[in-house]
């Protein structure tokens, strides 16, 4: 669960360049920016130029929203519109793995075995899929590259070091 203050999200920034090995990069999100990300939905893109502050801003990259969470944890669902919260009965898809944790002692020892039983449901607590003020983190992968590199711009106190 990310934690943060009122007006602010926690960007998570996948590189999906297989040349990074598919690192991910934890960005705040404040002021301004915050609200031009306010009434996206899931899926949509946005301009690198809104995450970051000061000079680890993504200018130039085009991001994608694959997700987040509010700040409760609860994750955002691509299917539910709006922004509020609701409970859903769901099958093994986001939000919920679909097995049971049983632990058996053998031998001494105690052993934890994950059953799956066929047409097992839950209802469990899902957002939907509107960033709004709850909101507290958000994923995005990158679909369009800038100049320079996400390890570049992210990092850029070994560089500093390295002179």
């Amino acid at each position: 669960m990310a934690v943060g203050q009122q007006g602010e999200f926690v960007a998570v920034v996948n590189d999906t360049d297989p040349a990074s090995g598919g690192k991910a990069y934890s960005l705040k999100i404040s002021g301004n920016n915050h609200a031009q990300l306010l009434g996206k939905k899931i899926g949509d893109t946005v301009d690198g130029i809104f995450v970051g502050e000061g000079e680890q801003t993504l200018s130039g990259y085009k991001l994608q929203i694959t997700g987040g969470s509010d700040k409760t944890g609860t994750p955002l669902r691509r299917d539910l519109d709006g922004g509020s919260r609701q409970a859903v009965l769901v099958t093994q898809s986001t939000g919920f793995k679909g097995h049971k944790l049983v632990f058996k002692t053998k031998g001494g020892e105690k052993k934890r075995f994950r059953y799956k039983p066929d047409g097992l449901r839950k209802r469990r607590n899902f957002r939907g899929n509107t960033i709004n003020q709850d909101t507290r983190q958000i994923n995005l992968k990158v679909i369009d590259s800038g100049n320079k590199s996400l390890a570049d711009i992210l990092a850029p106190g070994s560089e500093e070091a390295s002179d």
